[in-house]
């Protein structure tokens, strides 16, 4: 097998209506895509969330990567993985590069796998069949109040799901400790909570005094208290409070995941395998973690993070939007997406990663 031909391009959905964090608002969603092509025949696809730069990681993918694993074979993940990674290390350790290798990494896998006839998750484990999803939603709307929020979280319920992850920090402490109390009351003590501050708070005291004040409604975890680069300051949150935090959407490689755990900053890992350096640094990642007996909670693309979760035993869960929450757009692109059912998500047993992406829908969505 010879890598022929690599295309990277960029997407942009729109949302029906905005959405809002604790801290910003969005609009759209923009993906880098990555195809890379072999010379007989064969075809692999990547992608990446852009957070508006989704062009930038496909130039740096076509300018950047291209040049370094054409003519390559597609199956020494390792090796150009490393060539990517150490070829562009003075620009490209963080950010919108590593975004960039992601998306090779994810295609040089998806080929991989179909190379061998094998699932993905088979391919690097096989550890299960279905995987447990969390739906995660309890965004903000100008519209949205406390009734409206209970309609969402009713819904995940009566959908199946025991675990239901909502946004906090938007609002003053005392209301967001209301909306914490109306969605704990709606999905009842059995269930498990989460909560999302998308890094909002700035010091270890305004964190500590806003997660104390959700202790009451017993959540498993809270994710970025504080800004991810607050490393000793989460730390000094994860220290103080009697649940869990979790962090590392945002987070790049191996080495800043390892420092992560060893100061205690987290204890709930959330790789993002289209951030950190596709799906080989995932696999580094998960596995030093389970050296640890630290768990693994992926972020957002339910697509390719079940089979990852369902290949490690330190999987935990895997995140899912529901579409008519308007923040579940890439599955507009995706040809069968995976959904859960009674709060699980079945694997598939196709070769490849399993995302296959609808041309069509590609073109109408090109920036």
């Amino acid at each position: 097998m010879e890598i022929t031909e690599i295309e990277s391009f960029s997407i942009a959905i729109p949302l029906a209506s905005p959405v809002s964090f604790s801290n910003r608002t969005i609009t759209y969603r923009d993906h880098a895509i990555t195809y890379v092509r072999t010379a007989d025949g064969r075809e692999g696809v990547g992608y990446s969330l852009g957070y508006e730069g989704a062009g930038l990681i496909a130039g740096a993918v076509e300018e950047l990567l291209a040049p370094l694993v054409i003519g390559e074979d597609p199956r020494d993940t390792e090796r150009l993985w490393r060539e990517m990674y150490d070829g562009n290390v003075q620009i490209g350790r963080q950010g919108i590069v590593l975004r960039a290798i992601s998306t090779v990494d994810i295609a040089l896998w998806d080929l991989k796998a179909k190379a061998a006839g094998e699932p993905l998750h088979k391919l690097l484990g096989g550890y299960a069949e279905r995987v447990p999803a969390y739906a995660s939603g309890g965004y903000y709307r100008d519209e949205k109040g406390h009734e409206r929020l209970r309609e969402e979280v009713r819904r995940y319920v009566e959908a199946g799901h025991d675990t239901v992850k909502m946004k906090v920090g938007r609002e003053s402490v005392a209301e967001e400790v209301e909306r914490v109390a109306a969605v704990r009351d709606e999905i009842g003590d059995e269930r498990t909570l989460l909560l999302d501050a998308n890094g909002k708070w700035g010091t270890t005291t305004e964190a500590v005094r806003a997660c104390r004040a959700f202790e009451p409604y017993d959540p498993l975890f809270i994710e970025e208290p504080v800004m991810i680069d607050q490393v000793e300051t989460m730390a000094e949150v994860n220290r103080s409070i009697p649940y869990d935090v979790a962090t590392g959407e945002l987070e790049g490689n191996r080495y800043n995941f390892a420092r992560l755990r060893d100061q205690g900053a987290a204890s709930v890992l959330q790789p993002d395998a289209t951030v950190c350096g596709g799906i080989t640094e995932w696999l580094k990642i998960a596995h030093h973690a389970a050296a640890y007996d630290v768990a693994i909670a992926p972020h957002y693309n339910w697509n390719l993070h079940a089979p990852l979760v369902g290949a490690i035993e330190n999987g935990l869960i895997v995140e899912y939007f529901y579409r008519d929450m308007d923040v579940k757009v890439f599955d507009d692109v995706v040809v069968d997406p995976l959904a859960p059912e009674n709060g699980t998500i079945e694997l598939s047993d196709e070769p490849g990663h399993g995302v296959a992406l609808d041309a069509d829908a590609l073109e109408e969505f090109k920036q």
